[in-house]
């Protein structure tokens, strides 16, 4: 049996999962026994799993398919993909480059270590995520489009070229902070990722980022880095001050964030028609005046919506 095989049956690996079986001797079965395990002291991050692009000219970017897939268990450890979208956590990344280059990632789309993606254990796939590293407040949204990484207490695994942009190459790992933002299109060639971080650098609160989620539901255009200042918003209800919670372009995520705010005051649920479809806006409020609505602000992120923020009706 051949590596394609194994990454065919097993569509959350690819060789850098394969590789830390081997190298942690955990025995998955005669189709995988063969796949480049070896006797002796063994990389985490070696391999050959995964097929590799062998056509001439710049990698394809984008194509694959929307997966999350069953959970799995690495060396010991289970995993549980699923959508998750308040996914924000700390912990340590680390990268990967020329072993994998120009390998298929586990959605199938091709690795190329020189653009700004990243592999996670069970975020969907593709899928975009804020990184920060604590150590310097540098940012970047990556194409998540890959498993991985199945090391120690590490949460990300930057391309290369994340890596460098938030300056943790050089030391091999960073602890950074993880933020889910939404789909990414199958389809983008690169502008739509290069608007989201265009964005980022403007100011604009990721909740406001919404991914086109590709395909039959994504307007002509969508890809375009303009794309994302088209959204149509909606007029909330009557009053001076909300706070601005989260947008989602699924109603029940958004009634699930507003049941459990509404301890913290009234909560309302906006749809808002964007170039996409429609999309539903978490707000606290209406608040009487900016002092109040800044209260309950401090309530909102802490209970975990960071990206929250202060907007007054006139704003929308």
């Amino acid at each position: 049996m051949g590596n394609a095989f194994a990454w065919a049956v097993w569509p959350n690996f690819n060789m850098k999962t394969l590789s830390v079986l081997c190298s942690t001797g955990v025995v998955v079965g005669a189709s995988l026994a063969v796949t480049g395990c070896s006797t002796g002291k063994q990389d985490p991050f070696a391999g050959t799993g995964s097929p590799m692009y062998t056509k001439a000219g710049p990698l394809p970017k984008g194509g694959g398919r929307r997966h999350i897939g069953k959970p799995y268990e690495i060396a010991g450890i289970k995993f549980y993909p699923k959508a998750d979208p308040g996914y924000d956590k700390t912990g340590v990344a680390s990268w990967y480059g020329p072993k994998f280059h120009k390998r298929m990632t586990s959605n199938g789309e091709w690795f190329d270590m020189n653009y700004p993606s990243a592999a996670h254990t069970t975020l969907p796939l593709p899928s975009y995520a804020k990184v920060t590293n604590l150590d310097n407040g540098r940012e970047l949204i990556v194409r998540v489009n890959d498993r991985g990484p199945f090391v120690d207490d590490r949460i990300i695994d930057l391309s290369k070229h994340s890596a460098e942009v938030l300056d943790v190459k050089h030391k091999g790992t960073g602890q950074v902070r993880v933020q889910y933002i939404g789909p990414a299109p199958l389809d983008d060639q690169g502008s739509h990722l290069m608007a989201m971080n265009d964005q980022l650098k403007q100011g604009t609160p990721l909740h406001r980022m919404i991914a086109a989620v590709d395909g039959k539901n994504a307007a002509p255009g969508a890809n375009q880095p303009g794309y994302l200042q088209t959204a149509s918003i909606a007029k909330p209800a009557a009053g001076g001050f909300f706070v601005q919670v989260a947008a989602f372009s699924e109603h029940g995520n958004a009634q699930r964030t507003q049941a459990r705010l509404r301890d913290l005051g009234p909560v309302v649920v906006t749809p808002v028609s964007a170039s996409i479809g429609t999309i539903y806006r978490v707000q606290m409020g209406p608040l009487a005046d900016e002092s109040t609505a800044h209260n309950v602000l401090s309530r909102v992120v802490d209970a975990g919506h960071h990206d929250a923020r202060v907007v007054r009706n006139s704003q929308y």
